[in-house]
């Protein structure tokens, strides 16, 4: 049985590559981005961005590797992602520099990706 999960396991990754790697890029983004307000001349107002980043990389960095072992929990937490990544989003969107917005761009992208794998097989078809 355990090599019968396995083997289904490997045949589902490719189906939840393009949220992995929306994951991966948006953790990367904010990392960099909250780094990048550390050095920020006005740093004290970009205390909830730094806040928001941290938090986002930790559930994007989270789903990519429950979604790589196909864990059961994967679809619930995708869900919790986009949530994160679309407030994360919306927080960076506020700030008029470059790595700010280009971390709500990357966590759009990963919000939409992981929304799609939230709503399931079923719902994706539909939608």
């Amino acid at each position: 049985m355990a090599t019968r999960q396995s083997h289904q396991g490997q045949q589902q990754a490719p189906q939840f590559q393009a949220c992995i790697d929306a994951c991966m890029a948006c953790a990367a983004a904010c990392e960099m981005c909250g780094s990048a307000c550390l050095a920020e001349t006005n740093v004290a107002e970009m205390a909830r961005c730094i806040r928001m980043n941290q938090d986002c990389a930790d559930f994007c960095f989270m789903t990519a590797a429950l979604l790589s072992r196909c864990s059961e929990h994967a679809q619930r937490l995708c869900q919790l992602c986009a949530d994160v990544c679309e407030a994360c989003g919306t927080e960076c969107a506020k700030y008029q520099v470059p790595h700010c917005q280009q971390c709500a761009r990357a966590c759009k992208s990963c919000a939409d990706e992981c929304r799609k794998l939230a709503r399931g097989p079923s719902q994706q078809k539909a939608a």
